[in-house]
C-alpha cells in the first residue's frame, strides 16, 4: 500500500503544541499518546542504518513508536495477531453480530470511560451466551470474539462491540455440535437487544448504587438520585442497537474482515485527504445513504479533539475473547469441536523470520537491518532532530 498523502501525524506536528495549550484538561494517557504519535518513525526515537542486500546502497529507517494508538504501527501487530486467530478458526459459517449504547449514554463516557466500556463488553457477552444457551433459540454453548469501537465513521464518540461468532455450539455436555435450526438465520436480534438492555441497565444500577461512578461535570446533576432514577427509565425509551450481519463465506472471509476491525483506532491515515495547515480533509462512509464516501472538513483543533476522544484508558484490553474461546478452556474446546465436526488440527507454523520492514528505493531488494542509531548519533549526523 502506498503511503498516504496525510497523516495523523502531519497535524500534530503543525498543530499537537497548540492543542495541547488549548486542552489542558487531558489525560496524562491522551498527552502521552499525542507525543507518542509525533514522535513516530522519526529521528527522535531513533533509528537504523540499513544496507540493501542486493545492491549495497544504504539508508536510515526511523523506529517506530509501537503505540497501539499509532496509525502507522498497526499492521505488523495486525498480522501476527490474524496469523494466532487463523489457528482458531472453524470451518463453519461466522456471525457478526453489533452491540451499541444509545446516545443518551454518551456523557457518562467522559469520565467512565473504563467502567462503561467494560459493561459493554460484559452485558453483550452475557446476553450472547445467555439468548444462544436457550433450548428455544439454539441450546448451545457458544464461543465468540468481541472487538470494542469507540467512533463513527466521522470521529464521534460512539461506543459499539463487535462480535464474530461461529454459527453453532457445542450441545451442553460436549457431544454434539448443534447447528442454527434455520439457515442464513442465528439468533433473533429483538430478544438479543432486550436482554441486552436489561442487563447493561442493571449493572449500571449497581455500579451507581456502589459508588463506583464518576459523576461530574455534564453528568454531576445525576448525583441527585430523582435525576438518576429519571435518567436510568428514559434508558429504557431509547434506542438499543443490535444489528447481525449475514454470515461468512469461509473461514479466509472471515480473517480478510478482521483485517479491517481488529488493530485500528479512530481512523486510519489512508482517509485523511488533505491538512493546508488549519484545516483536515477526511473521506467517510456514509451509511444512512447508501454506504457512499463523502469528505468532510474539520478545523485541526475539531479533528485532534475527535480523535483524542478515542483514546482508550492505560491497560485497557478491547479485544476479548468468550465462551468456549476463551483463554482458560479455548484449546481443549477447540479439540473436542474439530473432532466433532471431523475437521483436521491446524497444521504447525513454522518460525519463519521476520518479513523485512521496507525494501531498497532504488532496486526494490529487501534491506537488511543494520547498526543502530541513537537520537543524539542522528542528530549529530544531521540527519535528526534534537530529541530534547
Amino acid at each position: 500500500m502506498s503511503r498516504p498523502a496525510v497523516e495523523v501525524a502531519d497535524v500534530l506536528h503543525a498543530q499537537g503544541d497548540h492543542f495541547l495549550e488549548q486542552h489542558p484538561w487531558l489525560s496524562v494517557q491522551q498527552r502521552t499518546v499525542l507525543r507518542a504519535l509525533a514522535r513516530c518513525r522519526t529521528a527522535a526515537l531513533g533509528g537504523h542504518l540499513d544496507r540493501c542486500g542486493a545492491c549495497g546502497h544504504r539508508a536510515v529507517s526511523y523506529n517506530s513508536c509501537r503505540h497501539r494508538h499509532c496509525p502507522k504501527c498497526q499492521a505488523q501487530a495486525r498480522e501476527r495477531w490474524l496469523t494466532a486467530r487463523e489457528r482458531e478458526l472453524l470451518d463453519v459459517p461466522y456471525v457478526h453480530v453489533v452491540f451499541t449504547l444509545p446516545h443518551t449514554l454518551l456523557p457518562l463516557c467522559h469520565r467512565n470511560a473504563a467502567r462503561v466500556y467494560t459493561l459493554l463488553f460484559q452485558a453483550s457477552a452475557a446476553t450472547l451466551l445467555e439468548v444462544a444457551a436457550a433450548p428455544r433459540h439454539l441450546g448451545a454453548v457458544i464461543g465468540f470474539l468481541s472487538i470494542l469501537h469507540t467512533w463513527g465513521q466521522t470521529l464521534v464518540r460512539h461506543p459499539h462491540v463487535h462480535c464474530v461468532v461461529p454459527a453453532g455450539g457445542l450441545s451442553p455436555d460436549h457431544q454434539r455440535w448443534i447447528r442454527p435450526k434455520y439457515a442464513g438465520f442465528f439468533l433473533p436480534v429483538k430478544v438479543l437487544s432486550r436482554v441486552f438492555r436489561g442487563k447493561f441497565v442493571a449493572a449500571l444500577r449497581r455500579a451507581y448504587a456502589r459508588g463506583d461512578l464518576d459523576l461530574a461535570g455534564a453528568t454531576e446533576g445525576l448525583r441527585d438520585p430523582t435525576q438518576w432514577y429519571a435518567f436510568v427509565d428514559a434508558l429504557f425509551h431509547a434506542d438499543w442497537v443490535v444489528y447481525a450481519k449475514p454470515a461468512f463465506a469461509g473461514a479466509s472471509a472471515v480473517l480478510r474482515y478482521l483485517g479491517r476491525y481488529t488493530h485500528r483506532v479512530a481512523i486510519s491515515n489512508h482517509r485523511l485527504v488533505a491538512f493546508d495547515g488549519e484545516c483536515v480533509t477526511f473521506r467517510w462512509k456514509d451509511y444512512a445513504h447508501g454506504d457512499q464516501w463523502r469528505t468532510m472538513t474539520l478545523t485541526a483543533m475539531e479533528f485532534l479533539r475527535r480523535f483524542i476522544q478515542h483514546v482508550l484508558p492505560r491497560g485497557f484490553v478491547r479485544i476479548r475473547h468468550f465462551g468456549y474461546l476463551g483463554s482458560a478452556c479455548r484449546t481443549a474446546r477447540l479439540t473436542v469441536i474439530r473432532a466433532l465436526l471431523a475437521q483436521p488440527a491446524p497444521t504447525p507454523v513454522d518460525d519463519a523470520p521476520p518479513a523485512a520492514p521496507w525494501t531498497c528505493p532504488r532496486c526494490g531488494a529487501s534491506m537488511i537491518i543494520g547498526a543502530h542509531l541513537t537520537a543524539a548519533r542522528l542528530f549529530i549526523m544531521g540527519l535528526g532532530i534534537d530529541s530534547s
